[in-house]
Parts: C-alpha cells; structure tokens; sequence
C-alpha cells in the first residue's frame, strides 16, 4: 500500500504506475512538538530552540535584569552547535551539523506553526465521500463477487479494533493473519506516509545533493536531487539539462512537498516534490504529464481503459489508472478525477494563503486509507468493532463500492460473547509474529535477527531429519522456509536491505526451484520488493521498500536496561 503513487511497479515506461501501500494513522492536529524534557540531551535532527546561557542565569541572580544585548556577527553558513543540527540521512549528520544555517533554529511555538496570523492552517481532508455513481442492476450483481447461503465468499478479511491507545487493522488470508497495521491517534509526526507540506528549505548540501526541509515535525525532513522538479527558467546560471540541487534551492525558500516515508529512528521523513493525489480509481499527478494504466489489468481491459483516460484526463495533470479501476464505468472513472482536481484545488489555494512550515492535506485514517488501497471483491468482508468508524467506513464505501457495502459488518463488543481479535485468534498471532524463532511445519525454524543496516533470516533444518536423503530434506525444508520468510516480511513489514541464508543445495535446479518458489510467495505483497538468485554460499539478497517502522518496532519499546542489546554488561568484570 505507495511511493504515494499508485500500486503497481511493473508498468511499461508509458505505463509509470507506482507502488502504494498505506502506512499507518496521519491524523491530529498540526502544531509544535511536546517541549524537551529539562536537561535532556539533544538527539540528532532535532529542531530545538537555543539553550540558556550561563550569563543569562548569572545576571537574573544578580538583579534579575537583563544583559544588554550584544550584536552578532554573521558567520556565513558555520553551524552553532547544540540544537540546531540535522538528522543522520544516510551518513549526513557530520556535514548536516556543519553546514546549519543560524535561522535553522526554530525560535519558539511560532516557528513550527503555519499561517501568516501564526495559528496552524487547517490542513484540507482527504476524500472520504462523495456522490455514488448510480449503476445498473447487472453491473452491481456482477460485481458483488461469490456469495454461498447468502453470505459472502472471499479470500481474505480485515478486521478493525478501536481501542482507548490506538486502532489495529489486521488483514487475514483464511484463517492466517498477514498484514497487520497500527493507527495511532492525533499523530502528525511519525506516522506522515503521503502527507502533503508547504515546507521551509533549512539548508543545502551539495556534496551529499540533498537538502533538509522544515515540515514543522520534529525533525528536519530530507529531499534528495532526484526528487526535485524545477523550472528550467529558475536555475541560477541559466537552463542547465541536469542541474545541481544548489542551484535550484536556496535556504529559506518555500517549496511544496509530500512525504514518501515516514521518519525511521533517528533518520527523519524523506520527500518528494513528484506530489500525487490517490483515489479510489486512478492516482492524480499534478502539472505533471504522466499517463499510465496498471500492467496488473489483461491486455484487453487495459485497452478498454485508455480509451476511457483518453478522455477523463485533465489537460494540466497526469493520472494513473489503478489496478481497481477494473471493469468500473467510465462514469466512475471520470468521477473520481473530478473529486482529485478538486481537492487539488483546494490544496493550491491552501498554500497560497499559508506561510511555510505547515501542514496542507493530511492523509485520511489507517482504516479508510486500507479500504481504500485494498477492499475489493477478494474480501468476504469488513468487520469493525466500532460503531463511529463502521458507520464512517459503510458510507465511504458505499459512496466507492456500493456492490460491496453489505460486506462492511459491526461486531458489537457488548452483545458477543468474545472480543473481536480473540474471536478470530489475532492475538495469538501476533505475539507469535513477535518472536525471534519461527517453527515450520516439517520441523525446521528461521531466526529472524534485524540490525541497524539490514535484517538477517537464517534457516535451519532443525527437527526436520527427512526420509531419503540429505539433498531431498534439505531441498523441502527450503522450499517451506522459502514460503514463510514471504509471509513474515509481509506480517512483521520488515523494509530495507534482507540476506536470507538458506541450508545449502548442492544441485542448481533445486536452488533455482527455491528461488521460483520465494517469487512467487512475494507477488502476493504489493510492497516493492527486489530478489537476486542464490548465490554458491547459499544466500539470497533482496530488498523491500521500507515505509515505516515495522510491526516490532510499532508495538514495543527498547528495553531500558540494556538499550534494546539483549545484553547487560557485568559490572564487576570491567571495572
């Protein structure tokens, strides 16, 4: 669920479609971070004011009057220590700090705060109704998907849990839970995934082509060269093919900008100025010329489609056609650009108004932001603890999918007998997702080890002592670890950099039939992922696409004592 684009990653070069997968809750108010704790140190990234200095204390005691101000001497682009410095991207921090500019301190409430009268904009919502699209008795029945008794047949489910700290949505396939998500309330900075800003640039660093930009989070956020559009006619020195990210942004300028991924650690959010609009059909990019249709779709719907985008596409604006457009009616399609442009509208005329950092559309709640990525006829349905949310939930469905609005159902915690995630065994699964050791079926476990550059997944044998021979067990022993390491990627959302070091295989067809096997397991994720073929050692590379914290990171805490190691040091023994 995006690079905030749409869904798909395989499209052909005039078929840019992009993969989307919502992250967890953007909702809240926008504002200015908690204050620090009294003497807490600062942390790389962030955006404190200036502390006290000693004088200062030194002349209220004596009087309690106020040094004379002294006049300060520019100093170029030399850092002021402390807390001005930026985040750590990807080794930046030393030349982050170096090259802060002196306004890059935020100095009070008001800095963090947009709009010209220093009160917070009220950022424009994304859309969650609309007018429904009348259709036809026969276009709803077919797409009502199979029914058996009258009750829904599907593949998977999804099912929504309220509670006071936050809300969970969890999608199962079967009975086996795969995806798991975690919405937070009124979080407006850890969890921004495809939020819109009018941000301030901070600085710029030429030997890294990135600059850091204050989106009144936190932390600095970071937007790198390939991410910027410009203006030909704006760069310094004239019209360049490829110019350099000094020569398009300068400090203290105002650029529009949305959040690709969330901030991780200590690394702040990255950006992009490419800003798209997702909706429930095509994916809006604005002054942009983009025209694309998912490769997912056959040949021949994909055909039907383009005639219709022929048509329904903006003449300033690209559009992208997702993989639920189909078989919808051009009437749908032409509806849901409509809504797009106006909403875009409504965003142009909020930054107009709006004096940087602020926050200018907001990405709706984890729960709408999944339906509206995922709910089709594959799912025999919705079911939601909540009665304000299932009725939120019902009507935006109802507006998008009217054929599917039946399969959105209240579990009233009052009138069941157990609760909604106990009832479907969530919990237990969960927990086992925790875990650090996973069992498979014939005997054999992975170890699942993540550090700070990549996650390690190492497969065992284990228990598996197989029947006929050591190639044989090992070879099916692979193929399942090959199915699991698929679904725990998916469940736990681990991102970034993966080895996975199978048992070893001594003949080629079965290595290159494990790694058929782990492909196809991974088509089922519409997270971007990369796989490289095995290598002699018996290791497997790949990548997914990190969006934001994944399910270990959301649910727990770093352990006090040990910081999170696994080991406490014996005192006793080093003095």
């Amino acid at each position: 669920m995006a690079d905030s684009k749409a869904e798909d990653t395989n499209a052909a070069p005039d078929d840019n479609a992009r993969n989307e997968k919502p992250g967890e809750s953007d909702q809240g108010a926008t504002g200015p971070p908690s204050a620090p704790v009294a003497g807490s140190a600062p942390k790389i990234g962030d955006s404190r004011p200036a502390p006290a200095r000693a004088g200062a204390e030194t002349s209220a005691a004596d009087g309690g009057n106020p040094p004379a101000r002294k006049r300060r001497r520019r100093r170029g682009s030399r850092g002021r220590g402390g807390a001005g410095g930026q985040n750590n991207q990807g080794g930046q921090n030393n030349q982050g700090q170096a090259q802060q500019q002196p306004d890059g301190n935020h100095k009070g409430d008001g800095g963090r705060r947009g709009g010209r009268s220093g009160r917070a904009p009220t950022p424009v919502k994304a859309i969650t109704t609309g007018d429904e699209v009348k259709l036809d008795e026969k276009t709803l029945r077919r797409r009502r998907g199979r029914t058996r008794n009258g009750k829904a047949l599907g593949r998977y489910m999804m099912a929504v849990s309220v509670g006071e700290k936050a809300t969970q949505i969890a999608v199962l396939e079967g009975r086996k839970l795969v995806e798991h998500y975690v919405s937070l309330p009124s979080d407006d900075v850890s969890q921004i995934h495809g939020n819109i800003y009018l941000g301030r640039v901070q600085n710029v660093l030429p030997g890294m082509e990135a600059a850091f930009v204050d989106i009144a989070t936190p932390k600095n956020a970071v937007l790198y060269r390939g991410d910027v559009h410009h203006d030909p006619d704006d760069v310094d020195g004239g019209r360049k093919e490829q110019p350099r990210i000094e020569e398009i942004l300068k400090a203290k300028q105002s650029i529009l900008c949305q959040v690709t991924k969330n901030p991780i650690a200590h690394k702040g959010a990255r950006l992009t100025q490419e800003v798209s609009l997702p909706g429930r059909f095509v994916v809006l990019v604005p002054d942009s010329t983009t025209y694309g249709i998912s490769k997912r779709l056959p040949d021949k719907e994909r055909r039907r489609l383009r005639q219709i985008l022929d048509k329904a596409k903006p003449s300033k604006h690209g559009v992208i056609v997702r993989t639920a457009a189909e078989n919808v009616t051009a009437e749908e399609i032409e509806s849901d650009v409509a809504r797009l442009v106006a909403k875009w509208d409504e965003i142009e005329a909020l930054a107009k108004r709006t004096k940087a950092p602020a926050l200018l559309y907001r990405e709706p709640e984890a729960a709408v932001r999944v339906i509206r990525e995922e709910f089709n006829k594959d799912y025999r349905g919705v079911v939601i603890d909540d009665r304000d949310l299932y009725e939120e939930i019902r009507d935006y469905v109802g507006s998008i999918t009217p054929a599917l609005a039946d399969r959105v159902e209240y579990h009233d915690p009052e009138t069941e007998p157990l609760p909604l995630y106990e009832r479907h065994h969530i919990e237990e699964q969960l927990r086992k997702a925790l875990d650090r050791k996973v069992w498979l079926p014939s005997g054999g476990s992975l170890i699942i080890e993540t550090t700070e550059a990549l996650t390690v997944i190492d497969v065992n044998t284990g228990k598996n002592v197989g029947k006929s021979s050591l190639e044989e067990t090992v070879f099916r022993n692979n193929l399942e670890a090959a199915e699991e390491v698929a679904h725990q990627l998916r469940l736990r959302d681990i991102g970034g950099i993966i080895v996975i070091d199978f048992v070893d295989m001594e003949v080629a067809k079965n290595r290159d039939q494990v790694t058929k096997t782990f492909r196809a397991a991974l088509a089922r994720d519409k997270t971007r992922t990369q796989v490289f073929d095995i290598s002699d050692l018996g290791l497997v590379e790949m990548t997914r696409k990190r969006i934001g914290e994944g399910l270990l990171e959301t649910v727990s805490n770093a352990c006090p004592t040990c910081s999170g190691t696994g080991h406490v040091i014996i005192e006793e023994l080093i003095g």
